[in-house]
């Protein structure tokens, strides 16, 4: 995909703040970005990239860390209300609720989505909550009637996520009846995609060990690809975004045979 605009039958590069305001959609939209990505979706050169994650990191908009940069909601957890897609993120956090019932064991990811999922759940619930995100830990802790089991080993630091391979034989001990998973790119050809090569293993365990799994993205994720593979479509029972099920955009996946809420 080309990233220029026309002008007098020429192409020219877009404008430095053009190329600042799409990086910014993009970290807002998958959380975290990687620099050698967006040089080559922009065509510019690494060192221009990471010049624009400066400037707008001094700007108080990102969060630059090594290789890229990431979302402020995502790192800090910070208000509904200054996260990109609250709206729809909480129609999705709603539906995803209304899966849980009593007695369940709950195997879930981090991201924004789920820390709305967390705030939702009804204060009767009963449950187990087993997460690899201290963000989501606390949330969960916050509730009066949910135990909540982390799993540790290595933190990265970026995301707080426990990953490495204590965490992944962790996971593969437990028999979730539910794995919620944040989604950062789903596509109906291409599965489940991510960025980052430690969080994607821990993703394929939770995946591997659980009896439904879930996963919670926005529309604008829809029909979106990244480097890593996470699964195949089939390996997903149900999608949630804050569409209606039968949304065209959503068709592809209901062919696959997946259940769309």
């Amino acid at each position: 995909m080309h990233f220029f605009a026309e002008f007098d039958g020429r192409f020219v590069s877009m404008l430095k703040e053009e190329r600042q305001a799409y990086i910014l959609h993009q970290v807002n939209l998958h959380n975290k970005v990687l620099s050698s990505h967006l040089s080559e979706q922009l065509q510019v050169s690494e060192d221009t990239i990471r010049r624009d994650l400066t400037e707008l990191a001094r700007e108080g908009k990102i969060l630059k860390v090594h290789g890229g940069a990431l979302s402020k909601s995502y790192r800090d957890g910070i208000a509904s209300h200054d996260v990109y897609a609250a709206a729809e993120k909480r129609i999705i956090a709603m539906k995803a609720v209304q899966l849980i019932q009593d007695g369940m064991f709950v195997l879930t990811t981090g991201g924004t989505t789920i820390m709305e999922m967390a705030r939702l759940l009804p204060e009767d619930l009963r449950a187990t909550f087993i997460t690899v995100s201290l963000p989501a830990a606390f949330e969960y802790a916050n509730h009066p009637n949910i135990e909540v089991i982390v799993i540790g080993d290595k933190l990265a630091k970026d995301s707080k996520i426990t990953v490495g391979g204590e965490a992944i034989t962790k996971i593969m001990n437990i028999r979730a009846d539910l794995c919620f998973l944040g989604v950062n790119a789903i596509d109906a050809d291409a599965g489940l995609t991510d960025n980052d090569w430690e969080v994607v293993q821990v993703k394929k365990a939770m995946i591997a060990t659980s009896r439904k799994v879930v996963a919670l993205s926005i529309s604008e994720k829809v029909d979106t690809a990244d480097r890593l593979k996470v699964c195949d479509i089939d390996a997903i029972d149900i999608i949630i975004t804050e569409l209606q099920p039968k949304a065209k955009k959503l068709i592809p996946y209901g062919k696959k045979g997946v259940k769309i809420l």
